[in-house]
């Protein structure tokens, strides 16, 4: 090799610390020899067992915690997670590393392997990884007491149970925690080391669909089957912004009811225009709400509250779709009634040299046209003559017919109910009562929303 041990023993500490450069990217084995460290380095690591941890049977070794958020990059609802990228910061006390004065020595990220270090972890990762551009972002920091300052800079994937029943109006709660891997409770103990402002980072973040409300630190104990670990938590509680969600979902579905309304104002008679308005409306409609479910979990537990509104406005306006049929219906029921009753009429002017009286009761209630002529008279009398020679034969009949007339009677009185005289009411009366529904409907909605 090009370098050897013997170039390493320079009394001056910057050939020293080039020394232990050199030495260690040209060691073949990659490993750290006593003669190739600072020598105040050299001394603490002399004995120096790293596998063991400080305190050994002595009682836990205390660890605080700090968190700097460097940002949030995403927050998935379909994987119900969110990846950020943090700063850990963790400090311990290790008497076996105590020098005399006061300063500290910085070391190269790589010395770590030398030393013992906290086996902590994110329980609820998902994935992660160390940066290492242009090395790994570890930093190891030992100051004079013994205490031991070690950084890295993660990125990770992390889990979050989320209740979207309240979507987009939705606010959640998503934790981040620290664990011990190996140590229990009897091991190691965490702690924060400024309790709430051991977390910093969140209060000057901005999220594309979310604020940061508040968030709380908190300590706590994971229990598993192989005993007790020390856990350490933060609480974060997002809320997100519903103006977006108003803009691209809420006022367009809004317009499109109002466009349904359209046609109340549009004559009956004009079957394409109404019929256009109406089929168009719900194909709108219906895109609308199948965008709206592809950024979301297709989870049949959650009702979204945009799903509802979707669903409101949905109906109301294949309620005007609807409204027109019935409009319509009614429409050429009545005007084949009239259509029928002119040409009775007419054949009754042009036949009304005949003795024969035509007479024809409508189909509506209470409605009957009786046409008379000049024979009217003679027809009477026949009539009295033929009842006073048949009058107790008839008096029989009638009484058979009784029981038959009832439930004509009552037949008719089930028809007039579902009978619309004017049909044009119809849309008289959609033009106040779906716009006061719908508006009462919003009221409800937006109350139970945004305050329940």
């Amino acid at each position: 090799m090009l370098y050897t041990n013997s170039f390493c023993p320079f009394s001056s500490f910057t050939l020293s610390l080039f020394c232990i450069s050199a030495c260690m990217f040209h060691n073949h084995w990659g490993e750290w020899n006593d003669s190739q460290l600072q020598p105040t380095i050299q001394k603490l690591m002399k004995g120096y067992n790293r596998y063991l941890r400080p305190n050994f049977n002595e009682g836990p070794v205390e660890i605080g915690m700090s968190l700097d958020i460097a940002s949030i990059d995403a927050i998935s609802e379909i994987n119900m997670d969110y990846t950020a990228t943090i700063f850990l910061r963790q400090r311990w006390r290790d008497s076996r590393l105590v020098f005399p004065g006061n300063e500290s020595v910085s070391l190269d990220g790589r010395l770590v392997s030398l030393l013992w270090i906290p086996d902590t972890f994110i329980p609820d990762s998902k994935r992660s990884f160390l940066h290492d551009v242009t090395v790994e972002n570890r930093l190891i920091r030992i100051f004079s007491n013994g205490t031991v300052l070690y950084a890295l800079r993660i990125t990770a994937t992390i889990a979050c149970n989320m209740d979207l029943t309240k979507y987009p109006m939705d606010r959640q709660v998503c934790t981040l925690q620290l664990e011990s891997w190996g140590y229990n409770l009897q091991d190691v103990v965490f702690y924060w080391t400024r309790g709430n402002d051991s977390v910093k980072g969140l209060n000057t973040l901005r999220l594309a669909q979310y604020s940061i409300e508040t968030y709380y630190t908190s300590v706590s104990e994971a229990v598993y089957e192989t005993g007790q670990y020390p856990k350490l938590v933060l609480h974060f509680a997002l809320r997100r912004n519903v103006l977006f969600f108003i803009l691209e979902t809420y006022v367009p579905s809004i317009l499109l009811v109002v466009l349904s309304w359209v046609s109340f104002w549009i004559s009956q008679s004009s079957v394409p225009a109404r019929t256009c308005i109406g089929v168009t409306t719900v194909l709108t409609m219906t895109t609308l709400m199948m965008g709206a479910r592809t950024s979301l979990p297709n989870a049949n537990c959650f009702i979204k509250a945009i799903d509802v509104y979707l669903g409101i406005c949905f109906t109301f306006i294949f309620g005007a779709l609807l409204e027109y049929a019935f409009a319509h219906f009614y429409t050429m029921q009545n005007q084949t009634i009239e259509d029928l009753h002119r040409d009775l009429l007419k054949e009754f002017i042009e036949s009304n040299g005949n003795s024969s009286i035509p007479f024809v009761r409508s189909t509506q209630p209470k409605q009957s046209v009786a046409i008379s002529s000049t024979a009217e008279e003679p027809t009477e009398r026949s009539e009295n003559g033929d009842a006073m020679s048949d009058t107790g034969p008839k008096e029989k009949v009638s009484g058979q017919g009784c029981g038959l007339s009832a439930v004509k009677d009552a037949s008719r009185r089930a028809a007039s109910a579902f009978t619309v005289e004017n049909p044009h009411n119809i849309d008289r009366h959609a033009r106040t009562v779906f716009p006061t529904a719908f508006l009462f409907v919003n009221i409800l909605y937006w109350l139970y929303y945004l305050f329940f």
